[in-house]
């Protein structure tokens, strides 16, 4: 079994910043060889992906947030985080993190972007 935890969420204001976590836990094997992915959602809206980071620091993100955000990891710690800069309305959604090869989600954390 395997956990996941994202954290970080929160209410900013637009082009203000979060950083969010995702830590993993479990049974997983070689986290470190794993891509690791972040998804959105928001209210009405189907869940979309927005980041992906391979076992080789490879990365990749969707159109509407490149060159905002980036995606790391420290594999010591199971953890994937998404920084996320020059925020906008429409980022707001919840956020989730889902490792290649194991079909969980975690709770999420809420990213409201606002004024």
């Amino acid at each position: 079994q395997v956990q996941l935890v994202e954290s970080g969420g929160g209410l900013v204001q637009p082009g203000g910043s979060l950083r969010l976590s995702c830590a993993a836990s479990g049974t997983i094997t070689i986290f470190s060889s794993k891509t690791v992915y972040w998804y959105r959602q928001a209210p009405g809206k189907q869940r979309g992906l927005v980041a992906t980071i391979t076992g080789g620091g490879g990365t990749n993100f969707a159109d509407s947030v490149k060159g905002r955000f980036t995606i790391s990891r420290d594999n010591a710690k199971n953890t994937v985080y998404l920084q996320m800069n020059s925020l906008k309305p429409e980022d707001t959604a919840v956020y989730y993190c889902k490792i290649q090869g194991y079909n969980y989600w975690g709770q999420g954390t809420q990213v409201t972007v606002s004024s």
